[in-house]
C-alpha cells in the first residue's frame, strides 16, 4: 500500500544482495530487480536507488580480503569498484531499456543546507530527463570511516533531500523481530512501528555480514530521520528476486511510519538549525501573491539587507519590516541587488546567464 501510494521512492541495496560471499556477482538476482524498477517507473514512479559494493566489487577485482583492509587503502579500492559497480548497473538496466545516472555522495553533502538544495535540484531534473539516479557514497574521498551508516543514513538523508515519499532498505533480513529469529522459535516479525522507543532500541543489536558495514541499528538510525522528514521506510528482505515486488505482494517487512507530513518536515528543516542571513523587503502585491501560495518573484522586491549565497536562510519582509515569511534563496545578495523589481523574463540578460525565475520558490518558503 504505502509502495503504490508513493510517488518518489528510494531503494537502498547493500552489498550482500549485490556479491555472494564467495566473491561472485549475483547476476540473477540484479536481472530480476531491474524488472522490479522498471514496473515502479511504469507506474508513473520516480526511482532513486543508493548502492553499496563498491568496495566490496574493488576488493574482487583486485583478490583482496575487505575485512584487512585500512582506511586509505580502502579509498583507492572504491575508486576501482565504482567503475565496476556502475558498469555492472548499466549493462543490467540497459536490458530494460531504463536510462541510469551516477551521483555521488559525501556526508557534507547531505548535512550542508546549500549542498542538500543543489542536490535535490538535481534529482528532479534527472526525473524530468527520464533518468534513474544511482547514488554511492564518495569513498575514494573519505576522510573519516567509511561508514556513513552502511549507506542506510545515507539513503535515509537521498530520501530527505529528494522529498521520497517512501524509502526500501533491502537487506539480508526480513525485517526487526521481536527477538533474535536465529536464536528463538518464538520471534514474531514486528510488521508496523509508529514510535522507536527504548524496547526498539534493545532489540536493534548490531549484526554484520562479510561485505557490509552496518547493522539492524544503522537501519533504526535511517529509520528516525526518516519519521521526521515525513517519509515511510521499510525494512526488508531483498536476497528473493523481485524484493520490491514480493513487499507490494505479501508485505513481509517492517515499516515505520513518519511523524509528520512531508511538507511540516520541510517547513521545519527551512527554518531551523541557522539563523537567516539576510532580509528581502517586497511590495503589497509580492505579499498578496505570497498570500496566495505563489513562489517570490524578482519584480516584487523592494530592497536587499545582508550578504548571502544560493541556498541560504532569508527573511521576507513587508515595506513596514514586518516578517512575513522565511525561505530558502535561489539568488545571491548581489544577484537579487540587480534584478530587484525586474520582470522575470529580463534577469537572464540582467545576469548574462540562464537562471531560474523564482527568488524563493514556494516550496522553499514558511510562513512566519
Amino acid at each position: 500500500m504505502y509502495i503504490k501510494n508513493s510517488k518518489t521512492v528510494v531503494i537502498k541495496i547493500g552489498s550482500s544482495l549485490l556479491i555472494n560471499e564467495d566473491k561472485t556477482i549475483r547476476k540473477k538476482w540484479l536481472s530480476e530487480f531491474c524488472k522490479d524498477v522498471k514496473e515502479l517507473i511504469n507506474n508513473k514512479k520516480n526511482v532513486i536507488i543508493v548502492s553499496s559494493g563498491a568496495i566490496a566489487l574493488g576488493c574482487k577485482k583486485l583478490n583482496f580480503n575487505k575485512k584487512n583492509i585500512k582506511l586509505d587503502k580502502s579509498q583507492a579500492v572504491a575508486a576501482i569498484g565504482q567503475i565496476e559497480l556502475m558498469n555492472l548497473f548499466k549493462k543490467n538496466f540497459n536490458s530494460q531499456k531504463i536510462n541510469i545516472s551516477q551521483i555521488l555522495l559525501t556526508l557534507e553533502d547531505t548535512e550542508q543546507r546549500r549542498r542538500a538544495i543543489n542536490a535535490k535540484r538535481t534529482f528532479e531534473n534527472l526525473f524530468k530527463l527520464g533518468f534513474v539516479p544511482i547514488v554511492n557514497e564518495n569513498d575514494s574521498i573519505a576522510t573519516s570511516e567509511i561508514k556513513y551508516g552502511d549507506n542506510d543514513r545515507l539513503a535515509s538523508r537521498v530520501a530527505q533531500i529528494s522529498s521520497a515519499d517512501c524509502l526500501i532498505l533491502l537487506s539480508d533480513v526480513d525485517g526487526l523481530y521481536s527477538k533474535n529469529p536465529k536464536i528463538y522459535k518464538d520471534a514474531k516479525l514486528i510488521t508496523e512501528i509508529k514510535n522507536i522507543d527504548l524496547k526498539i532500541e534493545k532489540i536493534a543489536k548490531n549484526s554484520t555480514g562479510g561485505f557490509g558495514t552496518g547493522g539492524m541499528k544503522t537501519k533504526i538510525d535511517a529509520a528516525r530521520i526518516c519519521q521526521t522528514s515525513g517519509c515511510v521506510m521499510a525494512i526488508a528482505n531483498g536476497l528473493y528476486n523481485r524484493p520490491v515486488k514480493k513487499i507490494i505482494e505479501k508485505n513481509v517487512c517492517t515499516w515505520f511510519l513518519p511523524k509528520m507530513s512531508k511538507l511540516d518536515a520541510r517547513k521545519k528543516w527551512i527554518i531551523s538549525s541557522v539563523s537567516p542571513r539576510g532580509e528581502l523587503i517586497v511590495d503589497d502585491g509580492a505579499i498578496n501573491a505570497l498570500k496566495k501560495g505563489k513562489s517570490l518573484l524578482a519584480a516584487g522586491i523592494k530592497d536587499v539587507n545582508g550578504k548571502f549565497n544560493k541556498g541560504d536562510h532569508i527573511k521576507i519582509l513587508d515595506k513596514n519590516m514586518k516578517e512575513y515569511a522565511r525561505g530558502l534563496s535561489s539568488f545571491t545578495s548581489d544577484e537579487i541587488k540587480k534584478i530587484k523589481g525586474q520582470h522575470s523574463n529580463k534577469i537572464n540578460d540582467l545576469l548574462g546567464y540562464i537562471t531560474k525565475s523564482e527568488v524563493i520558490h514556494k516550496d522553499d518558503m514558511v510562513e512566519i
